[in-house]
């Protein structure tokens, strides 16, 4: 089913196809990673609003990250394709860890997201190697983080300047 196209009304039969198909974000007809990792911009900033420090945000993240390994492995059997672009848990989850670590202002913000998207499309080593040797929901996620990992350790250096 490599032709697999999800649509709303395939969302709405299970929770867990909508969680990990980014609330629909996954359903952009082009670049479905770049749209889920624009829905992660307005949650994070929700829970900083509301009081969510940097440590709880990136604590939630690591529960989201155990939780989406099972919500992915679930959507990319249930659409009967490895690693479908549509499934943008992942970006969600490894955005809102890097935005727990950098300030709250619009130019950190844009910046985080500009690198995240180059280490997730480009892969360059170590997040390739994720890509490339873990598989099923461990593998959709992990890559994911170590994009997200590699942002931070670019932004963090940034910050010193």
């Amino acid at each position: 089913m490599a032709d697999f196209k999800p649509d709303w009304a395939w969302l709405r039969q299970r929770p867990l196809r909508f969680l990990a198909f980014g609330f629909g974000s996954g359903l952009a007809p082009f670049a479905p990673g770049t749209f889920g990792t624009l829905a992660a911009l307005p949650l994070a900033f929700v829970l900083i609003l509301a009081g969510v420090d940097g440590w709880l945000l990136a604590l939630l993240c690591a529960v989201l990250f155990v939780w989406g390994i099972r919500i992915c492995a679930c959507a990319e059997k249930e659409s009967g394709v490895s690693d479908h672009g549509g499934i943008v848990w992942d970006e969600i989850v490894a955005m809102m860890f890097v935005l727990a670590f950098v300030p709250f202002k619009w130019a950190w913000w844009l910046a985080a997201f500009v690198l995240f998207r180059l280490f997730d499309a480009l892969k360059p080593p170590p997040v390739g190697w994720f890509d490339k040797n873990l598989h099923g929901g461990l593998g959709i996620m992990a890559d994911d983080m170590a994009a997200a990992v590699m942002t931070l350790i670019v932004l963090r250096i940034a910050m010193l300047f």
